[in-house]
C-alpha cells in the first residue's frame, strides 16, 4: 500500500529520497527478494550487504562537460569521501540511464597492518548514488547507510553530501531559509491566510538523546520565507517572545532577524 502511494506521489511529480534498505522490507518486517520501490530507485538488490566496512571510499566523478554533478556543490576539491558502514549490493535496471554517477566505490581494504594500507582498486565503475528525472519527479537512491553514518559520526561530507541531494531532487525556491549559529529545526505551514515558522534549537551536546539537561540559547537568525505571489504580508508576530520584528517585506518574500532563540520560536504572518 505504502509503495503504491509512493508511486501515485512520484507520478504526481513529487520527489523521492531513499537510502540503504528503503522498501527492502514489507510491513510485516519480512526481507523482500527485491526492493519494494526498485522500479522508482532504477536498480534492484543483488542478494548482498557489505558491512561493517571498515576501510572504504567514494569517488568523486566529474560529467562528460568536466563539472561536477549539483549534488557534489561544495565538495569539489575532496577528491574523495569516507563511505559509510554498511552497502547493499544493487545493479541497475534496464531502464537505468547509462550516465555515470558523480560518485563510485573504492572497495573496502585492510586496516592492519600498516604496509596492507591501500586501496586495492582506487577506481571502479560501482555507483554510490543512482540520481533519476521521471517526468517533473526527481528521485535519489543511497545504496549505503548515509544518514544512519551521519548521525552517529557527524561527518561533515556526509551532511553536505545529503543537503545536496535534497536540494536537487526538490527542484524548487526554498520555501524558507535560516541563516545564523547553531543547529534549528525548522518548519513551515501554510494556510488560506496565514503562514507560519516553527523554529526549534536543537544546539546541546544531547541532540541526538533526547532529553537535555539544560537548554542552550542561540544568538541571532535572519530568516527569508516565501510567500504566495500577490499576497500582502502583515502583522508579523514572534510568539514566544511576543516581539514585532522589523521586517522587509514584499510581494512574494518577508526577511526578518529573530534576536535569540532558547527552546523554540514562532514566526507568524498574516496574509
Amino acid at each position: 500500500m505504502q509503495c503504491n502511494q509512493l508511486r501515485e506521489y512520484v507520478e504526481r511529480g513529487g520527489s523521492l529520497l531513499a537510502t540503504f534498505e528503503t522498501s527492502l522490507y514489507d510491513e510485516w518486517g519480512v526481507k523482500r527478494n527485491n526492493f519494494g520501490l526498485a522500479d522508482l530507485f532504477g536498480v534492484k538488490f543483488k542478494a548482498r550487504t557489505e558491512g561493517p566496512m571498515k576501510n572504504s571510499y567514494l569517488n568523486l566523478e566529474k560529467e562528460e562537460s568536466g563539472k561536477y554533478h549539483p549534488v557534489l556543490a561544495g565538495l569539489e576539491d575532496a577528491g574523495r569521501l569516507i563511505n559509510g558502514v554498511w552497502r547493499l549490493e544493487v545493479e541497475p535496471n534496464l531502464t537505468r540511464s547509462p550516465e555515470k554517477a558523480p560518485l563510485t566505490l573504492i572497495p573496502s581494504y585492510p586496516d592492519l597492518p600498516m604496509e596492507k594500507v591501500y586501496p586495492r582498486e582506487p577506481r571502479t565503475e560501482i555507483p554510490g548514488i543512482y540520481l533519476r528525472e521521471v517526468g517533473k519527479s526527481r528521485i535519489v537512491y543511497f545504496p549505503w547507510d548515509i544518514d544512519r553514518s551521519y548521525w552517529e559520526v557527524m561527518c561533515v561530507d556526509h551532511g553536505r553530501l545529503l543537503a545536496n541531494a535534497i536540494e536537487w531532487a526538490t527542484n524548487e525556491p526554498r520555501p524558507v531559509e535560516v541563516t545564523g549559529p547553531g543547529v534549528l529545526d525548522v518548519t513551515i505551514w501554510k494556510q488560506k491566510s496565514s503562514v507560519t515558522v516553527h523554529l526549534v534549537n536543537l544546539t546541546n551536546p544531547a541532540m541526538m538523546k533526547g532529553p537535555y539537561k539544560s537548554l542552550i540559547p542561540i544568538g541571532e537568525q535572519q530568516v527569508s520565507i516565501r510567500v504566495p505571489g500577490g499576497s500582502n504580508p502583515r502583522n508579523i508576530r514572534l510568539l514566544v517572545s511576543g516581539l514585532a520584528p522589523q521586517a522587509e517585506v514584499n510581494s512574494s518574500e518577508v526577511s526578518l532577524m529573530v534576536p535569540s532563540v532558547l527552546d523554540h520560536e514562532v514566526i507568524a504572518i498574516d496574509l
